[in-house]
């Protein structure tokens, strides 16, 4: 099954060509032989990351869109807030398993707020913004990635 992607990298500090983090999903969705459909970085604000998210889902029809900051306890960090602004559906098991999976690396990682969600048929997950902590989070996750992209755009078990 071809997956196809988008990166909304959410940051105040990067533009493209700084986002580590972002290019290091990139390579890894690619690993998959699974597509980047785009990947852009918008200011972290609430209003930019929910129209990248709704760009990415209803213009580019993309199967998932992962974003990529934003996730902490900062007052700048609104990942989650602009995720739940614009989506349908919780879809707690693969934040939770993120977050358990990153736990077994650092005991940081139970500071994540990230959540992940679905928006019609488009499945919306939040990665933390630090790169070695994006690459553990897909290793925590990505196996299931084809499976949750299919029941999400209305496939059967």
């Amino acid at each position: 099954m071809d997956l196809r992607f988008s990166i909304v990298t959410c940051s105040d500090t990067r533009g493209l060509d700084e986002d580590e983090a972002g290019a290091a999903l990139e390579e890894l969705i690619r690993g998959q032989g699974w597509s980047v459909a785009s990947h852009v970085v918008v200011r972290d604000d609430e209003q930019e990351i929910s129209c990248a998210i709704v760009d990415a889902a209803d213009e580019r029809h993309v199967d998932v869109v992962i974003t990529c900051g934003g996730t902490g306890l900062s007052l700048r960090d609104v990942t989650p807030e602009a995720t739940r602004s614009v989506c349908d559906r919780d879809v707690p098991g693969i934040a939770e398993a993120m977050r358990a999976y990153s736990m077994t690396k650092t005991r940081r990682a139970m500071l994540s707020r990230a959540v992940c969600m679905q928006r019609g048929g488009t499945l919306v997950i939040n990665f933390p913004g630090s790169t070695k902590a994006a690459r553990e989070s897909w290793e925590g996750i990505y196996d299931q990635l084809e499976h949750a992209a299919k029941m999400t755009a209305g496939g059967g078990h």
